[in-house]
C-alpha cells in the first residue's frame, strides 16, 4: 500500500536513505501498520531527523520512563511530534517540572500514556500559568499531581476560554470552587 505524505517545505526526502529506514524502524518498535501511517501522514518531519540522532532518543527516553511499547506506539500515534522533540531542551524540562509536583517516573508515563499531548504544550505559555492559576485557587500541589495522573488533559485546558469561566458559572451558583 502506498501513504500519501504531505511537506510543508521543499524537503523531499529520499526513499532509500530516509523514508525506508524510518517506516522500518516504527514497525521494528512495534508500532502496527495503521500507526505507521498516523506517524508519518501527521508528522512528516520524522523524515528530515536521523535516526540515531533524535528519533530513536526520543523513544529510548519515552521507554526509560517506564512506558511500555504499546504505551510508546499509542503516544507516538496519537502525538508523533513528540518525535522531533529535543530530549534534552523539550521532553525533559516537561517531566521535571511534573516531577516538581511529587510524581514518580511511572506516574508521569501513564500521565502521558493518558495525554500524549501533554508534552506538546510550552511550560512557559500554558502548564505552568494553568498551574499558577490552580494555586490561587487553593489547589495545592499535591491535588494537581492527582489531576495530572487522573485527567492529564485537565490542565491543557484554556484559561480565558474553558476553565475560569466555568468556575465563575461555578461560583455564581454558590459553589465554592
Amino acid at each position: 500500500r502506498k501513504i500519501k505524505v504531505r511537506y510543508t517545505s521543499k524537503f523531499d526526502p529520499d526513499v532509500e536513505t530516509r523514508v525506508k529506514p524510518v517506516m522500518s524502524w516504527l514497525a521494528d518498535i512495534g508500532l502496527t501498520t495503521l500507526q505507521v501511517r498516523s506517524v508519518v501522514s501527521n508528522c512528516p518531519m520524522v523524515f528530515r531527523n536521523r535516526l540515531e540522532q533524535t528519533l530513536q532518543p526520543a523513544v529510548k527516553w519515552l521507554k526509560h520512563l517506564g512506558m511500555d511499547d504499546g504505551q510508546v506506539a499509542k503516544l507516538l500515534a496519537s502525538f508523533p511530534g513528540v518525535l522531533t522533540r529535543s530530549v534534552e531542551r523539550t521532553l525533559e524540562p516537561k517531566v521535571k517540572w511534573l516531577k516538581g509536583f511529587g510524581l514518580d517516573d511511572q506516574q508521569v508515563a501513564k500521565a502521558l500514556a493518558r495525554f500524549p499531548n501533554l508534552l506538546r504544550y510550552s511550560l512557559e505559555e500554558k502548564l505552568k500559568p494553568t498551574w499558577q492559576w490552580l494555586k490561587e485557587l487553593g489547589i495545592d500541589d499535591s491535588q494537581v499531581a492527582k489531576m495530572i495522573v487522573k485527567h492529564p488533559q485537565l490542565i491543557s485546558y484554556s484559561l480565558e476560554e474553558n476553565m475560569k469561566p466555568r468556575v465563575q458559572w461555578l461560583k455564581e451558583l454558590g459553589m465554592d470552587a
